[in-house]
């Protein structure tokens, strides 16, 4: 693993207000973790050889409340054991230069026709994956934590086709806990062709107690007023997905910033418990929308920002709105 550099940006100068308990980072066997004092907050894991892609895991929300999905990092009584390649909180694509991020060879066990169909075996052919490659920096400043990692997609000989670079703030505001992601993909090898699918973006899968299907009091709801099922495949500025954890609610909120790519994002948001904000898939998600599929070029990177809140209670409570209102005005490159 290369040493961390130590350096900062004038992006905490635009940070949520932070709380006196600071939010520190450092390397870890897995990647890196990030902390509240001597609580884990996340694991930043990029040494996981049954995945093809890092990953956050685990995410501790509100009073160290698990805000992810165990399965398959742990395997858990009464949790959902299906979809493997929902690893925490991650970012994959169906098909960027013809390979395949989002999935990963044991979520070809579940196919349809068993892991020897044709179907199986042609969409082995064209597995990805995104490699870590460097961590350029992992500080701590004004009580935030950093991490700014860079990743090559590669083909399934190994081939590289693109770089990636990904920044991590992680924060503190009121009672809630704050992560933004900024996505940049860069074509760096030339070209690239990226689909129009409905199995792309950024993700977290929600522990099961919180999915709407469990029946226990989970909730989808959109920026637009849009509730559970409604909400798949719709534009949205957010979406928020709330529901029972440990006898209290909890959500967590993804906010889409109006400088991303394709702003606002299409949302691949199920009642099971996956949450996306999808910016890739648009004829693939509405048929009335024109074809997503595009050329990225060396000289025009794709550049996604997120911001992820794990709050306690509902939407409502947690004041989500405002929350995107705040994150609106943040200016980003």
């Amino acid at each position: 693993m290369t040493a961390p550099r130590l350096l900062f940006s004038v992006l905490f100068l635009s940070s949520p207000a932070f709380s006196t308990t600071s939010v520190s980072v450092s390397s870890s066997p897995k990647g890196a973790l990030v902390k509240i004092g001597e609580e884990v907050f996340a694991e930043y894991v990029v040494t996981d050889e049954e995945a093809n892609k890092p990953y956050l895991w685990p995410i501790y929300g509100p009073g160290q409340t698990s805000m992810t999905r165990s399965y398959p990092m742990e395997k858990i009584d009464g949790e959902q054991q299906d979809h493997p390649h929902h690893r925490g909180l991650y970012f994959g694509h169906e098909s960027i230069a013809g390979f395949d991020t989002w999935a990963e060879r044991n979520t070809f066990e579940e196919q349809k026709g068993g892991k020897d169909s044709a179907k199986t075996k042609d969409r082995l052919e064209h597995l990805g994956a995104i490699q870590h490659k460097s961590f350029e920096e992992l500080a701590t400043v004004d009580g935030a934590a950093r991490i700014v990692a860079r990743s090559d997609y590669l083909d399934k000989s190994g081939k590289k086709l693109l770089e990636e670079k990904r920044t991590m703030v992680f924060s503190i505001e009121g009672e809630n806990r704050i992560i933004d992601i900024d996505i940049e993909l860069i074509a760096t090898e030339g070209p690239v062709q990226v689909a129009d699918k409905k199995d792309a973006g950024i993700s977290i899968r929600v522990p099961t107690c919180m999915a709407v299907d469990s029946k226990l009091g989970g909730t989808l709801v959109n920026s637009e007023g849009d509730m559970n099922a409604d909400t798949w495949a719709k534009r949205a500025k957010w979406c928020d997905y709330f529901g029972p954890v440990d006898g209290r609610q909890f959500g967590v909120a993804i906010l889409n910033h109006p400088s991303s790519f394709r702003f606002p994002t299409y949302w691949h948001s199920r009642t099971y418990g996956l949450f996306t904000a999808n910016p890739f898939g648009t004829m693939s998600l509405n048929p009335k929308d024109k074809d997503g599929s595009y050329k990225l070029e060396p000289q025009s990177p794709t550049r996604l920002f997120h911001r992820f809140i794990f709050h306690p209670g509902n939407e409502k409570s947690a004041k989500i709105a405002d929350a995107w209102e705040a994150y609106s005005k943040i200016t980003k490159p």
